[in-house]
């Protein structure tokens, strides 16, 4: 087990003011800052960009995304 996660919460919290990849049932794949989420998994993200291929296609700056349209969430450990 990863330190310090016991629930799958732990990591969201961890990951707050980091980047993270989070991919939508739409295909699409959205990186930024993680902001702020809730139990249902909306969360908010500062510097949002959305993806493809490596490739920034489309900047949103601050976004809200709604927990229902997301496949997964990952740390972004792009560095």
């Amino acid at each position: 087990m990863v330190k310090g996660i016991e629930r799958p919460l732990d990591l969201l919290n961890q990951s707050k003011g980091k980047e993270i990849i989070v991919q939508l049932k739409t295909g699409k794949q959205i990186v930024g800052t993680l902001v702020a989420f809730d139990i249902h998994i909306n969360i908010v993200m500062d510097n949002a960009k959305e993806m493809d291929n490596g490739q920034m296609t489309r900047s949103y700056g601050l976004a809200f995304l709604r927990g229902d349209t997301i496949i997964f969430i990952s740390p972004s450990n792009l560095k």
